[in-house]
C-alpha cells in the first residue's frame, strides 16, 4: 500500500488540494449567500446584471434590468419585452470556484499563480457578462431556441474557456510545466 501512496503521491496531492479548495470556496460562497434574505438578490448577481445593462446600453440597446417584485432574480426586458431573468446561478461564481480550485491544485510560483487567477477570473466574468447580453438578444429573436442556447451553446463556451485556461496553466505556468 505504501508503494502505491508513494507512486501516486502527485495525483493524491492534486486531488486533495483541488477538493479542499473547492469545498472551502463553496462553503464561503454559501455563507455569503446565506447573509441575504430569500427575497433579496446577492451583490455579485446584482453587479453582473448592472454590467450586462452597461454593456447593452453601450451598444444602444433598449434594455431594462430590475429586481423582480416578488422573486430573488433580475428581470431583463429587451425592446419592451420580458426576455429572461438573471438568477444567482448566472453570476458565474460556481465556474470561478472550479477554475480557481484547479489552478491552486496545480499551483506554480505564488505571484504567477495569483496573477493567473486574477486575470482568469476577470476574463471568465467578462465572458459571462457578454454571454448574458448575447443570450438576451438571441432569446428575444429566437425564444424557441432557449434550450439549445441556454442549455448547450453558452455553457459550452464558458466551460470551453475554462478548459483552455486550464490547458494554458498546466502547460505554461504550473509547477509541472516544462
Amino acid at each position: 500500500m505504501r508503494k502505491y501512496l508513494i507512486q501516486f503521491k502527485p495525483f493524491l496531492i492534486f486531488i486533495s488540494t483541488f477538493f479542499g479548495v473547492y469545498i472551502l470556496l463553496t462553503v464561503l460562497y454559501k455563507l455569503y449567500l446565506n447573509s441575504f434574505e430569500t427575497t433579496n438578490i446577492d451583490g455579485i448577481t446584482n453587479f453582473a446584471g448592472h454590467n450586462v445593462d452597461q454593456l447593452m446600453r453601450w451598444f444602444n440597446c433598449d434594455i431594462k434590468i430590475f429586481k423582480s417584485i416578488s422573486k430573488p432574480y433580475l428581470e431583463v426586458w429587451y425592446n419592451q419585452k420580458y426576455t429572461l431573468r438573471i438568477i444567482e446561478g448566472c453570476n458565474a461564481v460556481s465556474v470561478l470556484i472550479l477554475f480557481v480550485s484547479f489552478v491552486i491544485a496545480f499551483s506554480g510560483k505564488f505571484k504567477t499563480t495569483l496573477l493567473f487567477i486574477i486575470s482568469g477570473v476577470l476574463l471568465i466574468y467578462i465572458l459571462n457578462v457578454i454571454r448574458i447580453a448575447l443570450l438576451t438578444i438571441l432569446l428575444f429573436y429566437f425564444p424557441e431556441k432557449e434550450h439549445i442556447l441556454h442549455g448547450v451553446l453558452f455553457p459550452l463556451i464558458i466551460y470551453g474557456l475554462v478548459f483552455i485556461l486550464w490547458i494554458i496553466w498546466v502547460n505554461k505556468f504550473s509547477k509541472y510545466a516544462k
